[in-house]
């Protein structure tokens, strides 16, 4: 055949046209299946549990997720079989890890907390966290620190603090005991009779108070050396440790007066 300098172009039949759209169609939608599969199903999308919730609001936030009646998730909670040191007694609280988890329709109460309980045993076998002692702390740092800039030193300070026999005096664990967030605690309030009340008891409160994220559990587990005994955030970002507590009130002052008190 003379060369004309054209390339012949082979042409789908309609036929053929309509066959690649549908295939076209099916591998879309075996693209959605999958990634549907991998985020939680239709209507479910995964359930993110923030750095520092309390054991209650993640029961809620799972109720809520899985659609079933407010308490379903707490009650189950009480007679699951979670991954759980022995010192815990049952208690999951410090160790429902913040994570993000599928949610599906086979999902239930039980086996999403089997699955931050499995997450958390898992993640603190992998950073050499082997107490029970460290997940309290580390509880309390992240309810207590402004920014994980600040969580070392938030750490040393109850380090020394329960070094020297002195009481811990934080918020976080009277907030927890009256079921609270607030920045403001009262004279009444450090009276308060409860084994949280870490103005009236020294030494650790008896469990977590809220589930750690990595920083804050790395912090306790390893923190700085510091002879800090003080701290106060007077402002985001500002948060001023010392050892001297003249200046420690000072701070107060400092953070009061920006409070308006």
């Amino acid at each position: 055949m003379q060369y004309t300098g054209h390339r012949s172009r082979s042409r789908l039949t309609r036929r053929g046209r309509l066959l690649l759209a549908a295939g076209l169609c099916a591998l879309l939608a075996l693209i959605v299946v999958l990634v549907t599969r991998l985020l939680g199903g239709p209507g479910r999308p995964p359930l993110t549990i923030p750095e520092g919730r309390r054991a209650t609001q993640v029961y809620a936030a799972v109720d809520k997720a899985l659609d079933v009646a407010p308490g379903t998730t707490e009650k189950a909670a009480r007679s699951a079989r979670l991954k759980l040191p022995e010192e815990a007694g049952g208690n999951p609280e410090g160790f429902l890890y913040p994570a993000t988890y599928p949610v599906d329709d086979d999902t239930t109460p039980e086996s999403l907390l089997s699955f931050m309980t499995d997450t958390a045993a898992d993640k603190h076998a992998a950073d050499g966290i082997r107490t029970y002692r460290t997940v309290i702390i580390a509880s309390v740092v992240q309810a207590e620190a402004d920014r994980p800039a600040d969580m070392g030193k938030v750490a040393r300070v109850i380090e020394n603090r329960l070094d020297r026999g002195m009481p811990l005096q934080m918020d976080s664990t009277i907030n927890y005991a009256l079921g609270r967030s607030s920045l403001n605690t009262s004279h009444a309030d450090t009276r308060l009779n409860s084994p949280y009340n870490t103005y009236r008891h020294k030494g650790l409160p008896p469990t977590p108070i809220g589930n750690p994220g990595q920083d804050a559990l790395r912090a306790a587990a390893r923190p700085p050396a510091g002879d800090w005994l003080y701290f106060v955030t007077v402002a985001p970002g500002d948060t001023r440790f010392t050892a001297d507590y003249v200046q420690h009130r000072a701070n107060v002052r400092e953070f009061n007066r920006r409070q308006g008190r």
